[in-house]
């Protein structure tokens, strides 16, 4: 009676196709990981610190000297909410400088600059978010192309022996599933990353969107007397 085949050799006696599936597969699943643990810790310091801006912003604090605090901050710390909010005030604030300056101008310059920066922000939010969605969407196909091809081959091997076997035809048969198996392994964990963070992030940008509105009402007091 033969000695089953580990899964280790099965991986080096399959097919040289077959091993550049699994190679693949491996490869993105290792990035997949990366950017899954890179995402989750950049989403949480983003909903971090739009909780933080604001119990600041709405603390009963001077708008202007919340700006003037933050101006003289490193830029590069802020974003999301605070990003928000310095682009809008420096806006208002270089609008209102001027002389006769038109108030539904003012609010346009202010919400418009507002919302280039939340662009950014959704952007930044949802790096990476498409590789996952690629890894989730193909990986599965990838590696069911390593097991058509190493069962193609399996059965290839029958036409050069008298009497074939199941004996003879498990072991590439095997081989191959396991392309299968690492496909399914690389594409459920970047599936449920994606629909996890997809959801935080849209989470994220509705909080911006709100935040414009209350802002962007705030700013409209503030002109109108009102």
């Amino acid at each position: 009676m033969t000695e089953p085949l580990s899964i280790l050799d099965l991986v080096l006696n399959a097919s040289i196709v077959v091993q550049i599936v699994m190679v693949i597969l491996l490869l993105a699943s290792l990035m997949s990981w990366v950017m899954i643990f890179q995402r989750g810790f950049n989403l949480a310091a983003a909903k971090r610190a739009a909780v933080n801006f604001e119990d600041e912003f709405w603390s009963g604090k001077d708008l202007r000297n919340i700006y003037l605090e933050m101006k003289d901050d490193d830029q590069s710390a802020h974003f999301g909410l605070s990003s928000i909010f310095t682009s809008g005030f420096k806006e208002f604030s270089r609008a209102r400088k001027q002389k006769d300056s038109d108030p539904d101008a003012v609010m346009q310059n202010v919400q418009r600059a507002m919302r280039v920066a939340m662009s950014r922000e959704e952007e930044r939010l949802e790096t990476h978010l498409a590789f996952l969605a690629t890894v989730g969407s193909t990986s599965p196909y990838i590696g069911l192309f390593g097991t058509v091809w190493g069962i193609m081959n399996s059965f290839r091997g029958l036409a050069t022996v008298n009497q074939a076997s199941l004996s003879i035809v498990a072991p590439g048969i095997s081989e191959a599933l396991i392309a299968t198996a690492m496909g399914l392994f690389a594409a459920i964990p970047a599936v449920i990353a994606y629909n996890r963070f997809s959801a935080q992030a849209e989470l994220q940008v509705n909080r911006c969107d709100a935040f414009i509105d209350e802002f962007s009402g705030i700013l409209h007091r503030a002109i109108y007397g009102h």
